[in-house]
């Protein structure tokens, strides 16, 4: 279990940037930190990672396979994506062949665009932020430290993010990420910390299990035949939305069970059709079909 306990930093005599905090993470959940920019959150996650050290306090439990994705992640790297990502993997033990697999497979998944050998210092921030969450998986990661992650992700990559997120909490890895937007960590946290000005307090932990477990439903949905396009209307926004795969003919979103009427009376009211609500697991579809309808 990931543990900071008394944690305060400040820079030489400056203020206070972190004081007294107390944050306890357990393997297999998803924790967010929320709080507005300058509140201390960033410092947080850099302290969490190992990357700096508290002026007083203490971590412990931290795993020996950390990821990390910062806030910003702006290479001036005339090298490849491939040609990076294979790189950190073979920093993080992995053998030459195993890196350059891993390395494709991921920027296939988050659908890289600009091509793989492409210097990384020319790729867009959307882009280069995929390259930085791949870097964070190359292995196995104990513990994934994700700041700002969906900053400039387009919608596809949104959903494959949330899907990572699960999949590491889903096989006992812990998860800390900080986003702003309340319905982005009501859907996808197991415990929420608010920060400000310095000072961490938690709120309410939800009783369910890790978003990796919980019941889910895949929501299918066709395009209005008259009105606005599949990407209209932003999925990932609403509350428990937990990934979303645009088509030329509508949108499959994978949904918090609870939320799925919530989502449903949202698609309605913009008069997209109901193709079909799946059961679903972090894997794919399973056979149960809960409801099959035309828009009606």
């Amino acid at each position: 279990m990931l543990r900071l306990e008394a944690v305060g930093k400040r820079y030489g005599r400056g203020r206070w940037i972190l004081q007294d905090v107390d944050v306890l993470a357990s393997p297999g959940e998803i924790v967010a930190f929320t709080g507005g920019n300058g509140s201390g959150k960033s410092t947080l996650l850099r302290i969490a990672v190992g990357l700096s050290r508290p002026t007083r306090g203490t971590v412990t439990g931290r795993p020996a396979a950390v990821g990390y994705v910062p806030d910003r992640f702006s290479p001036n790297e005339s090298m490849s994506a491939v040609a990076y990502l294979t790189h950190m993997g073979r920093v993080r033990g992995l053998a030459t062949p195993a890196a350059v697999r891993c390395a494709h497979a991921l920027l296939d998944r988050l659908s890289l665009i600009g091509g793989k050998a492409a210097p990384l210092r020319s790729l867009s921030k959307g882009n280069a932020q995929k390259v930085a969450l791949a870097q964070a998986v190359m292995v196995d990661p104990g513990l994934l430290v994700l700041d700002e992650p969906w900053s400039g992700l387009d919608a596809d990559a949104h959903g494959v993010l949330a899907e990572i997120m699960s999949e590491v909490a889903g096989a006992g890895g812990t998860v800390l990420f900080t986003d702003h937007r309340e319905s982005v960590t009501r859907a996808r946290a197991t415990r929420t910390y608010a920060v400000d000005r310095g000072r961490v307090t938690l709120g309410a932990a939800k009783a369910e299990a890790p978003p990796a477990l919980r019941p889910m439903a895949d929501v299918v949905l066709a395009v209005p035949a008259r009105g606005p396009g599949p990407g209209a209307l932003a999925w990932e926004e609403l509350d428990g939305v937990l990934s979303v795969h645009p088509e030329s003919t509508g949108v499959t979103l994978r949904v918090d069970r609870e939320w799925v009427d919530s989502v449903l009376f949202t698609a309605l009211k913009y008069g997209w059709s109901v193709v079909r609500v799946a059961e679903a697991s972090v894997a794919g579809y399973r056979t149960h079909t809960v409801t099959d309808g035309d828009g009606h």
